[in-house]
């Protein structure tokens, strides 16, 4: 008997999640939540630019919750604490790659802990950025290697694919002075979840951090006027970021994960370059053996490429509608990636 899923907003993720629903044998789209009023109603494959599926999207939350559903896959711009937890209280699992990949026991998750238990479901968080590139691949390689004294996460990312220019110059701060993009907010909104993952790698190896986690943010800037997506960024301002956040033992560094961003290549200030392997995903060991993993194909071919058919997009998508099924199966509370089994995809 297939599982029956309630898709939970049908943003980027959430219109390819649909897509990996439909299309996975073991699975059964049972509804979906919409936030704006003008897509209830409407045919969820409609919305998804695919061939209508016969269920009808609903932004109304109790109508959603009657639904019979096995889990919901709660893929919203900005998560709502709440909103999950009226989800689990509901008997639904929840699969999110929004957060709580290894949350830290807060009185808040000790309450989501508690309802999973009394309702009987799980919540897993997962994605790839945070997520498998920052905890599951980290967590599999290590297991070729021994005397482990530091493992790194590195994204190597051409941004000007992401063509959102409210979020690239007012929120990402591309485009600005140097300074101003020295406090930006991304240092934050992004560490907690590369937080978590820092925190996932180190128990799983062994070590025992200390306190606090450096995070720390690096700047490029255009030499020249550069032509991009989001406008034209003038010479002096910020085309390129890098952002690093580390978990230390004794003050030394034993987790990093890291994040370049680039407006391309050229005309930039110190001159950052993606290195000979171009844009990708890097897992990197300093052990024995020194084991280094590259993976492409998770970036657009072309600039052109459409966000909503982003490669990346549709892995964070299916790597939470591969983890349907054992998340349903999991015992009841909070699952990471340490709680489950492997997680496959399935064949065409």
């Amino acid at each position: 008997m297939s599982l029956r899923v309630v898709q939970w907003a049908t943003g980027n993720v959430g219109r390819n999640a649909v897509e990996g629903i439909v299309a996975h044998p073991d699975l059964e789209l049972a509804g979906a939540y919409v936030y704006d009023p003008t897509k209830a109603g409407r045919d969820v494959g409609e919305l998804c630019g695919i061939a209508p599926l016969g269920v009808a999207a609903t932004g109304d939350v109790d109508e959603v919750l009657a639904i019979d559903a096995d889990c919901v896959l709660y893929a919203p711009m900005l998560p709502s604490p709440a909103e999950v937890l009226r989800i689990v209280r509901a008997g639904r699992n929840v699969v999110t790659p929004t957060g709580w990949f290894f949350p830290p026991r807060t009185a808040d998750i000790a309450e989501l802990e508690g309802a999973c238990r009394q309702a009987g479901v799980s919540v897993h968080g997962t994605g790839i950025n945070p997520g498998g590139i920052t905890e599951q691949i980290p967590v599999l390689l290590s297991g070729f290697c021994r005397d482990i004294r530091h493992v790194r996460a590195e994204e190597f990312s051409d941004l000007r694919t992401y063509a959102s220019e409210f979020v690239v110059r007012e929120i990402m701060l591309f485009g600005k002075a140097p300074e101003e993009a020295a406090a930006s907010p991304m240092l934050g909104l992004l560490g907690d979840g590369f937080g978590q993952s820092i925190d996932l790698v180190a128990h799983a190896l062994g070590w025992t951090l200390d306190a606090d986690k450096p995070a720390t943010i690096e700047t490029a800037v255009a030499t020249r006027p550069i032509d991009t997506p989001v406008g034209v960024l003038d010479a002096g301002t910020v085309a390129a970021q890098r952002m690093t956040w580390q978990g230390t033992v004794g003050g030394e560094p034993v987790v990093t994960v890291r994040v370049n961003w680039l407006m391309g290549t050229d005309h930039l200030e110190p001159a950052w370059t993606f290195g000979p392997e171009g844009e990708r995903f890097e897992v990197a060991f300093d052990a024995v053996p020194p084991v280094t993993a590259s993976f492409h194909g998770l970036h657009p071919a072309s600039l052109d490429d459409d966000l909503d058919r982003n490669p990346g997009i549709i892995a964070t998508a299916m790597h939470a509608v591969n983890s349907i099924p054992a998340v349903v199966a999991a015992e009841p509370g909070i699952r990471t990636y340490l709680d489950l089994p492997m997680m496959p995809g399935r064949a065409a």
